[in-house]
């Protein structure tokens, strides 16, 4: 079983301006959010719940005031989730996030964006959270992109990419990682299929990357709407992924692996 829990963060800001009635003032406690030094913070701080866990043998992990703690039954994680609640209470005038703090089994909880497989030997994935992220931020990046040229859409989304998967390059499990890839592309099609607007545009396109005329001519014609038509087998027939890498997007699951290799 895990206790996976979290230390409630300090809400309040030091040295850095508030606004009350518009007027800017100073903070008298807590660290800018995002800071340097709130994490340091932390980590001096919750040093000594470290040397309290250790002390006690438990398995652990901690990321600044996140922290899951390994135990071998519900019964135990219940029981020390008590004891290390009244620690932080009691010795460092912490308090516990409830909100965020529960016993669960490890695939059941996500921890800095990654997730545990349900297997007897247990493999990391990429949390559900943390796809529906990147897929979030790519909707809004390529909303206000959409009308620029496709070679600039993949410049702009390029690092968003390579950062992302730099930071997942640990994930052991690859179908997500496929879907993923598969979406991006999906909307990079939507994106060119309604940059096209005119029937006869998307099946002159069509022609020239390679579609049969008559082919082309009844997808270009056809009722449904842009989203269905950029997924259809005819645009995937005119534009694999063989095409995506040669005009220079980012495959998240080649950069995965490459840096698996490496590392």
């Amino acid at each position: 079983m895990r206790q996976a829990w979290r230390v409630a963060r300090q809400h309040n800001q030091f040295g850095c301006g508030g606004h009350a009635g518009g007027l800017v003032s100073r903070r008298q406690e807590g660290t800018p959010q995002g800071g340097p030094l709130s994490p340091l913070l932390s980590n001096i701080l919750l040093n000594e719940l470290d040397r309290e866990l250790e002390r006690r043998g438990h398995r652990f992990v901690r990321y600044a005031d996140d922290a899951n703690i390994y135990v071998r039954s519900c019964r135990a994680g219940e029981r020390v989730m008590a004891s290390v609640e009244r620690f932080l209470k009691q010795r460092l005038k912490l308090t516990l996030n409830g909100e965020k703090s529960r016993v669960a089994r490890p695939w059941a909880c996500d921890y800095l964006g990654y997730g545990m497989s349900w297997h007897q030997q247990p493999r990391l994935r990429v949390a559900t959270m943390s796809l529906r992220r990147l897929r979030d931020r790519l909707r809004d990046l390529l909303r206000r992109v959409r009308r620029r040229s496709v070679s600039y859409i993949i410049e702009q989304i390029t690092p968003v990419l390579c950062g992302w998967a730099g930071y997942f390059k640990l994930s052991q499990s690859k179908r997500p990682l496929e879907e993923l890839e598969g979406w991006v592309r999906h909307k990079l099609l939507c994106v060119m299929w309604r940059q096209w607007k005119r029937p006869s545009t998307r099946a002159r396109n069509l022609i020239r990357l390679g579609l049969g005329e008559v082919r082309a001519w009844k997808s270009a014609v056809n009722g449904r709407g842009p989203w269905w038509k950029s997924g259809a087998s005819h645009m995937n027939q005119a534009l694999p992924k063989k095409l995506w890498d040669r005009l220079g997007l980012v495959s998240i699951l080649d950069t995965i692996n490459r840096l698996s290799r490496v590392t």
